[in-house]
């Protein structure tokens, strides 16, 4: 299976439509294949279902926020190859650490820079093949 054919598959996890169509733009143009859910209570049964490569999660969430669904993914053994990055209005070093705890692989604060959020999302991608070359 040749990498450059295979897309890394993003799952977005984000409440407000401004921000979505953001990520919308930015994922697409970086060639990831995306989708996105835009409550709390719908992200387990997708990311159970599509395996994604990465989850984009936002904390503040409607029904259940980002790090019940960060915590349920990582106590999920066939859920251990799926990356979290995890997003935050209130980009607080108590926040981050929390996210870190539960199992994130990164955090970043919105409103966030796309360049760093697409070095983030480099990061990880290239994390599933080997770490550390980025």
């Amino acid at each position: 299976m040749a990498d450059s054919a295979v897309k890394p598959r993003v799952l977005v996890v984000e409440d407000e439509d401004n921000i979505a169509i953001a990520l919308d733009y930015l994922l697409t143009r970086e060639g990831y294949a995306h989708d996105r859910v835009a409550n709390g209570a719908d992200a387990m049964p997708r990311i159970r279902a599509d395996r994604p490569d990465v989850v984009l999660l936002d904390v503040m969430l409607p029904e259940v926020s980002g790090y019940e669904i960060c915590q349920d993914i990582r106590m999920d053994p066939d859920l251990r190859g799926v990356k979290i990055l995890m997003m935050t209005a209130r980009g607080s070093a108590m926040e981050r650490r929390k996210g870190l705890a539960l199992g994130a692989d990164g955090f970043i604060a919105k409103p966030f820079e796309l360049k760093e959020l697409r070095e983030e999302l480099k990061r990880l991608v290239a994390g599933e093949a080997g770490a550390g070359d980025a």
